[in-house]
């Protein structure tokens, strides 16, 4: 690579229509005993859903500027099965289970190698910036439809 070149942060890949998003387990995410704290698996949840959104090409940012709208997350429910720890290389999966004209519903799984962590559902339903539930953009609901599972 050339001397001043820009670096790229890590977006993932989606394979066979999951999102895959790695990232490693930093002092600032562990409590003292050097476990994950709980509410961070919710922060890197998070992180993988907002690459994916860019790697299927939507702008959340420049709708959001433009006024019209963004996706906040309306529910989540987890499942913690064993704790991550420090310098833990995780993968995070991201699966569309559900498209609706005003929301869509993930499954997300933390991983740590093939051992499951973490096994979690998020709805996420897209506001106008005044809050209010609104109709996605046409376009990303044609990309959440590539992901969705052929049976959906």
């Amino acid at each position: 690579m050339a001397a001043g070149a820009a670096i790229a942060p890590a977006s993932g890949v989606i394979e066979a229509g999951v999102h895959r998003f790695p990232l490693r387990v930093y002092f600032e995410d562990t409590d003292l005993s050097g476990i994950v704290y709980h509410a961070n698996y919710l922060r890197f949840m998070e992180r993988a859903r907002s690459d994916l959104l860019r790697v299927v090409g939507i702008d959340q940012r420049a709708a959001f500027e433009s006024g019209e709208g963004v996706y906040a997350v309306a529910d989540v429910q987890l499942k913690y099965l064993r704790p991550a720890k420090l310098d833990d290389d995780l993968l995070i999966e991201t699966r569309c289970l559900s498209l609706g004209g005003a929301s869509v519903g993930m499954g997300q799984r933390i991983l740590r190698g093939r051992e499951l962590l973490v096994d979690a559902s998020v709805r996420a339903g897209f506001l106008t910036p005044a809050g209010r539930p609104r109709r996605q953009p046409a376009s990303w609901m044609d990309a959440f439809a590539r992901l969705l599972p052929a049976d959906s």
